[in-house]
């Protein structure tokens, strides 16, 4: 199971953070603890470690061969950083942080650190669509990318519908096509299509 995914910065600064299992501590103390135990270790070292310190923050395993693991992967200037049980496989983590920084990447055109903190919610939104309580459930990027398209555009139209001042609120189709918008209706005037 995955018990959280992180994201921080090589500052040490988190700029996602998502669990799955309940804290015995602050997560800002986790973070720090994490990201301690990761910028320590050399380039060349692989990309996942046994983490027993975690036990303080996560809580113990119940079977005593089996610790807390940490898988990451540094891209640029983040850390996205999985934190999971003995039942994942590493290799296959590693290949689900390629598939979420992927996802990022679809959205954001090259995801960087202003991202993740001016559209948190849509990266929120795509870590929801491949994670959903500590389960996977996607891993197809091209099924990722067109839920999210498809959720951008439902709150797009949802909020042109709910503005009175929208262009789109009351065009031929619509719902609201027989209402007449306070901008259209000006438009009208202006115009001399409305006048008597």
């Amino acid at each position: 199971m995955i018990h959280a995914v992180l994201i921080f910065n090589t500052s040490g600064v988190a700029r996602l953070t998502k669990f799955y299992t309940p804290l015995h501590q602050s997560s800002q103390t986790l973070v720090e603890k994490i990201f301690s135990l990761i910028s320590s270790r050399p380039a060349g070292l692989c990309n996942f470690l046994d983490a027993p310190e975690l036990e303080a923050f996560l809580g113990p395993k119940d079977d005593a061969d089996e610790r807390w693991r940490v898988v990451y992967r540094n891209y640029a200037t983040l850390y996205f950083v999985f934190v999971v049980d003995g039942a994942e496989s590493e290799l296959g983590i590693l290949d689900l942080i390629q598939v979420f920084v992927e996802g990022l990447d679809r959205a954001f055109e090259n995801v960087c650190e202003l991202d993740l903190v001016f559209h948190f919610d849509e990266a929120h939104h795509i870590l929801a669509e491949i994670i959903q309580g500590g389960l996977v459930l996607e891993t197809n990027v091209e099924e990722i990318d067109t839920s999210v398209q498809r959720a951008a555009k439902a709150r797009k139209d949802s909020f042109a519908m709910a503005n009175p001042l929208s262009l789109g609120g009351g065009g031929v189709g619509s719902r609201n096509a027989s209402l007449q918008t306070p901008l259209g209706w000006l438009a009208g005037r202006f115009t001399g299509v409305g006048a008597r």
